[in-house]
């Protein structure tokens, strides 16, 4: 059984695998009781926010992790999957700016991933 720490950073690697870009892990346990981790990335296209999610979809599902639910929004300009102690937000560009996220959860501990992503 893995730690909500270890599943985030199995997520935020295949992320990365796939090209998510801007890819950013909060832990959000200590102010919110919605999940462990929110992970943050930002697709090149519609298809390739479907493409990012079917992705930590599949991963996730790897690992054993019951997902709770998807959403998704206007043709894939915003996806979210909902694990239960991490939930995965993938974003077009602009979809991303709108939302922002990073400042809504401003409270947020901002998880440095750099010994996990590939740098660009």
């Amino acid at each position: 059984m893995l730690t909500p720490k270890e599943i985030a950073y199995e997520v935020t690697k295949a992320l990365d695998a796939k090209k998510g870009l801007d890819i950013k892990l909060l832990k959000i346990d200590h102010i919110s009781s919605l999940a462990d981790y929110f992970l943050i990335c930002t697709g090149t296209s519609n298809t390739h926010v479907k493409t990012l999610c079917d992705y930590a979809e599949y991963t996730l599902e790897q690992l054993g992790e019951q997902m709770i639910s998807r959403e998704g929004h206007r043709g894939n300009s915003w996806e979210l999957l909902d694990y239960g102690t991490i939930v995965v937000h993938v974003f077009t560009e602009e979809a991303r700016q709108f939302y922002d996220l990073e400042r809504l959860w401003a409270d947020a501990e901002q998880i440095n991933i750099s010994d996990i992503v590939i740098a660009e």
